[in-house]
């Protein structure tokens, strides 16, 4: 895909004329901090042959590097920033509203910081929830829980005008939201509104999806934490499994539309058998179905581990089209489903197994960050305020090629990160578990037909 075919031009309140109170420097080699400018950034593919040559890139072609700037928009004594956390629990919640609150107050003398209550819901009137005043004191040791200091809730973010009336009746200057990719597409559509109002109030988001599904970003914190955390149910149930007559570890992970924390999951542990995500089809029955591995494999090894990502194998079950208040359509249960098709076919068959069903997914989102990822919100608030305080809007700070940049809101929504079943990241997860390449029947009746259907690529890494 051409890198021309996005424009990654970040938009701006307008012209940085005022001094920044944090003092760093122009220079290299003073053992000093540097300043990032405008001109510095890094290019989205680094991908290449030896057929293709290199070119200048544009402007819009290459990637705003996060930082500090010299010069700033807003006047700190001036500031009023807003917080809020939208959407599921994810760990590492707390970590990043810490940082905002702490690199504002400490760094550039922000002191009027409000947390808003319940993710958008905290800004409609009808629910009356009052705001938080933040401050260090009060955020300091909130990296050591889970949750969210400030609460969140689904839904609300299709509520625009409303929710710019509120930011613009609580006269804020910024306002930092924190949440995936429906919760910034609202986002989108609020900074919007506020720039049509010719209100000069910055936008950012920070990318918040334990699935890892937005797109563009390396990843998105409380992903690593998850995976932390799945491993170890992964190994209660292969334990559970290797200490059963034919035992059956069945583990169901986060995962809607994209099967990265199964996939890592199961390279991490090395104890899953199986792993079934959203991007790779399968079917139940036939000599090359799920099912007849799954048999075979316990002939073979007396035990067995699934993980199935929540968004698997959507075609094999009746889901209705209900959408939750995030506007996500309701999925019908796999984990259910696999474990009394699995419990049905060996009653089949005659063959005694022992069945373990864990789904830890609520403990997972719930979970005090690991440090990997602790470090991870630390510096995805810091680089945040950074482009507020200097006028930048409409954006999401991200982690590209081990760079923290500025990404604008609409193309990191534009489409979703999936796992690339012809990648190395489905390559080496087929490695750890052995499994089939394709549990289908009649594969070329399959290809023919997921040609004409032209499904969306894969962006692993």
């Amino acid at each position: 895909m051409s890198q021309t075919q996005f424009d990654f031009t970040i938009e701006t309140l307008g012209p940085c004329k005022i001094q920044s109170p944090i003092h760093l420097s122009k220079v290299h080699g003073d053992f000093v901090a540097n300043y990032v400018t405008d001109d510095e950034f890094i290019i989205n593919r680094v991908d290449t042959t030896t057929e293709e040559t290199e070119s200048p890139c544009e402007r819009k072609e290459v990637l705003e590097k996060a930082g500090p700037r010299e010069k700033i928009f807003f006047n700190p004594n001036h500031v009023h920033a807003a917080i809020v956390t939208c959407g599921g629990l994810c760990p590492g919640l707390n970590d990043v509203v810490r940082s905002v609150v702490r690199c504002l107050w400490n760094r550039y003398g922000v002191r009027r910081i409000s947390g808003i209550r319940f993710g958008f819901k905290g800004l409609l009137p009808e629910y009356g929830y009052d705001l938080i005043q933040l401050t260090p004191d009060l955020v300091d040791d909130s990296h050591k829980t889970g949750g969210s200091i400030l609460g969140t809730s689904r839904g609300g973010g299709d509520r625009v005008i409303e929710i710019a009336d509120a930011i613009e009746s609580m006269n804020l200057n910024m306002i930092f939201i924190i949440g995936g990719d429906g919760t910034q597409r609202g986002a989108l559509e609020v900074a919007e509104e506020i720039e049509r109002r010719g209100l000069k109030i910055a936008v950012v988001g920070i990318p918040k999806t334990v699935d890892n599904d937005l797109s563009f970003i390396q990843k998105s914190f409380g992903f690593d934490t998850a995976v932390v955390k799945a491993a170890e149910s992964v190994a209660a149930a292969h334990m559970e499994a290797h200490s059963q007559i034919n035992g059956i570890g069945l583990v169901k992970l986060m995962g809607r539309e994209s099967g990265f924390i199964a996939t890592y999951t199961a390279i991490a542990s090395h104890e899953a058998n199986f792993v079934l995500i959203p991007e790779v089809p399968f079917e139940l029955e036939g000599p090359n179905g799920f099912l007849f591995h799954l048999e075979e494999r316990l002939r073979k090894r007396q035990h067995a581990v699934i993980v199935v990502a929540e968004g698997a194998g959507q075609d094999l079950l009746q889901a209705g089209d209900e959408t939750d208040d995030s506007g996500n359509r309701k999925l019908a249960d796999i984990g259910l489903f696999l474990r009394d098709k699995i419990q049905t076919y060996f009653k089949s068959i005659g063959m005694h197994i022992n069945l373990k069903y864990i789904d830890p997914s609520y403990q997972i989102r719930s979970a005090v960050a690991a440090p990997i990822d602790s470090i991870y919100c630390e510096r995805l608030g810091n680089n945040a305020v950074h482009a507020a305080m200097s006028g930048k809007t409409k954006l999401i700070i991200g982690l590209v090629h081990n760079k923290f940049v500025h990404l604008p809101i609409r193309v990191v929504t534009s489409k979703r990160n999936h796992v690339d079943p012809e990648g190395s990241l489905w390559r080496d997860t087929l490695d750890a578990t052995s499994q089939p390449i394709l549990m289908i029947n009649d594969r070329d009746a399959f290809m023919a037909n997921s040609l004409n259907m032209n499904p969306v690529s894969g962006q692993d890494s």
